[in-house]
């Protein structure tokens, strides 16, 4: 079952393509991860999915609805089954309000609970991303990293969505943090069915415990693929991806191959491939035409001339 569909999807910006025709479905109660390079579109991505920007052309369809065309009190609304998870919650949050009152914002702004009610709901809320419930009265600069990247979890699923974005939510983290807050991920989701949308650029990573990957490149997506078949992947970018993924088994002589070229600017894109400068299998007709994604297996596509 399709929980959230986004068909078509581009945004321009001064006239030029920031995001360029994404069609990528987000099954109920499955993660999904975003990965590729800065400056790809990732970000925009998810936030066009929160209604934070708003599309050149293209529908994100949730409940058979665009979202896309919500205003008003729909739109506010939608937020009740739609959350975020920002990558540096320092900056996401009010550094003068007690993270009591961060954690119990959502819950008020909809009258989903009394005032009175607050203390015993933000501790409940900490008590399910494991910190401690005296933290209420601590404010976000008194906490480690990780321990905001747990309050902004909490915050995220104090209106119980059915969709939670995390948008590069642990690149900041040390690895040891990282490993804490996607197994924390990975339980809650379990026990709260949520369909995650996981934005990131680390490979190794998400392949640990996806369902299924989008690699982006410039504005477009240039593979979609199960997370258990990643090591199955065709696009070249993809492919290099894979060879750049540090293992501690490496060979000392082993030959660690870099992609040669520059990665051209995203407001001035040639045309074809995106990728064309920096693939060693390019052909003319990749200088001329834009490949499209095509499924060469099940659930497995590709945006790829060499298929």
């Amino acid at each position: 079952m399709v929980n959230l569909k986004v068909s078509d999807l581009m945004i321009k910006i001064h006239d030029k393509l920031i995001l360029d025709g994404i069609n990528i479905d987000f099954k109920a109660e499955k993660k999904t991860a975003i990965i590729g390079p800065n400056g790809c579109g990732k970000s925009t991505l998810a936030k066009m999915i929160m209604n934070i920007y708003k599309p050149t052309s293209g529908e994100i369809i949730y409940h058979n609805q665009d979202i896309t065309k919500l205003k008003g009190e729909d739109l506010r609304q939608n937020y009740r089954h739609i959350q975020m998870v920002f990558q540096d919650p320092i900056s996401a949050f009010n550094p003068k309000m007690k993270i009591g009152n961060i954690i119990c914002e959502p819950l008020l702004n909809f009258k989903s609970i009394k005032k009175s009610q607050m203390k015993e709901k933000a501790k409940e809320l900490l008590r399910l991303v494991e910190l401690p419930e005296d933290f209420i009265d601590r404010y976000p600069h008194n906490l480690s990293g990780g321990q905001r990247q747990r309050v902004a979890i909490a915050r995220a699923l104090a209106l119980e969505p059915k969709i939670i974005v995390c948008d590069e939510a642990t690149s900041a983290l040390d690895v040891s943090v990282q490993a804490k807050i996607i197994e924390l991920l990975v339980k809650l989701q379990r026990e709260k069915n949520i369909t995650y949308i996981f934005i990131c650029h680390d490979l190794a990573l998400v392949s640990l415990f996806s369902h299924r990957i989008a690699v982006m490149y410039l504005g477009n997506i240039v593979e979609k693929i199960d997370g258990d078949k990643l090591i199955k992947a065709k696009h070249p970018y993809t492919k290099a991806l894979l060879k750049a993924v540090f293992s501690l088994n490496n060979e000392q002589n082993k030959n660690i191959e870099t992609l040669s070229g520059d990665i051209p600017s995203p407001l001035d894109l040639p045309k074809g491939c995106p990728f064309q400068n920096r693939c060693k299998y390019c052909k003319d007709i990749c200088k001329q035409e834009k490949p499209k994604l095509k499924e060469i297996s099940v659930n497995h596509h590709v945006a790829c001339h060499l298929f």
